[in-house]
């Protein structure tokens, strides 16, 4: 199909996509995705070999063994272009942008030398998985109802409460937690600390059975006189845990609009192919004229995601990304997002619901991008606030 001329990749990324389909080609087969899908995660030895070929660790910086790519997104970009072309958005892409967008940049920008020291060259290998602990069973997108507490002891803190809704959350081997260590609900109230796997009093084992990403994991985490060291604080200052998150949202936020355009441009392609191959009443259901126009819309909408996006990635490699901008991305491109999946499903017909097909799997695990990273509902909140200059 004739493309959007995007100016935003260099040779170097080119070179990289080559790197990425050649990987996808020996490890993401159609076998490993079916085995992560029955076992509700990805396996660590293929998050190792993505490790070793460079696929997560781009956030890393590269004294730790990454690649140093923290504030250029394109890279990361193109792991979730072709990871959702093959259908493994549900999947390794889930589990890798987890890594790479959530649970690294907060000790890559945040945390002290020892922080940076202990976990990013192993992060950047695959060895160590991270996740990131915000949501709660009473809190969602209003952070500041989080009741997670870390009470100060002697060494280090208590940590009692729960986190609810964590992608990677139950294969983590160790959580960016979000928890109070003040009083009141100001932003100086909260803090991050890592809570490691197999401390006494951290259960991550339940997994939560979801519509869709079927193949990444998503847990429940409770927490009961968690002891978890001072060395452990994020940056080793309590009161900076909400400026943090702050810091960091736009980055997910332009990740979940990268992927939505992602999946967007996999799924007029997958339509695109079956409409073409298909035939209805003798002639192929590309050659009828509403089936043309849905297909025009469709690649419309993903051009203009794209531009969306590309001017985001942008901003966001000169520090310029700001937060109305990066929620403007997230609830804008997954509302295409939406809108093109649920064409393509339609004009699959009755194949489009038989999840053996990739954009019923797509369309699936699409649903919760207007939830996570923050409701569309409260996206629009904080781009009206900005437009109007009202609280």
């Amino acid at each position: 199909m004739p493309e959007m001329q995007r100016d935003v990749y260099d040779e170097d990324h080119d070179a990289f996509r080559d790197m990425m389909k050649e990987f996808i080609k020996r490890h993401v087969t159609t076998e490993k995705m079916q085995q992560w899908d029955e076992a509700g995660e990805v396996d660590r030895e293929t998050m190792r070999l993505a490790g070793e070929h460079g696929v997560i660790g781009l956030s890393v910086p590269e004294e730790f063994g990454g690649a140093g790519m923290l504030t250029d997104y394109r890279f990361r970009s193109v792991v979730n272009e072709e990871l959702v072309r093959v259908g493994a958005g549900s999947s390794l892409a889930g589990a890798v942008g987890i890594q790479d967008d959530l649970a690294v940049p907060y000790i890559a920008r945040f945390g002290t030398d020892a922080q940076k020291q202990k976990w990013l060259p192993r992060m950047a290998t695959g060895e160590v998985l991270g996740a990131l602990g915000m949501t709660e069973p009473g809190a969602g997108s209003d952070l500041r109802a989080v009741s997670t507490t870390a009470k100060k002891v002697d060494g280090g803190y208590l940590v009692n409460g729960a986190k609810t809704f964590i992608s990677s959350g139950r294969t983590a081997d160790m959580v960016v937690t979000f928890v109070k260590t003040g009083e009141g609900n100001r932003p100086d109230a909260f803090s991050l600390i890592i809570v490691e796997d197999g401390m006494a009093g951290f259960d991550h084992s339940r997994t939560l059975h979801k519509m869709g990403f079927q193949g990444h994991d998503t847990a429940e985490l409770s927490f009961s006189d968690v002891f978890v060291p001072d060395e452990n604080l994020i940056g080793g200052v309590e009161g900076r845990g909400f400026v943090q998150l702050m810091e960091n949202l736009p980055l997910e936020r332009l990740s979940i609009g990268a992927v939505a355009a992602a999946v967007g441009q996999a799924a007029l392609e997958w339509t695109l192919e079956y409409t073409a191959n298909r035939e209805a009443f003798g002639q192929p259901i590309a050659d009828f004229q509403n089936t043309r126009f849905r297909l025009a819309e469709m690649a419309t909408a993903v051009d203009a995601m794209w531009a969306f996006v590309d001017r985001a990635m942008r901003l966001y490699e000169r520090g310029g990304l700001t937060a109305d901008e990066a929620a403007k991305i997230k609830f804008w491109c997954t509302e295409r997002e939406w809108e093109i999946l649920d064409q393509g499903v339609q004009l699959h017909g009755g194949y489009g619901y038989i999840t053996e097909f990739p954009i019923a799997r797509a369309f699936l695990d699409a649903r919760v991008h207007r939830i996570y990273g923050g409701t569309n509902e409260v996206m629009r909140e904080i781009v009206a606030r900005a437009v109007t200059g009202r609280k």
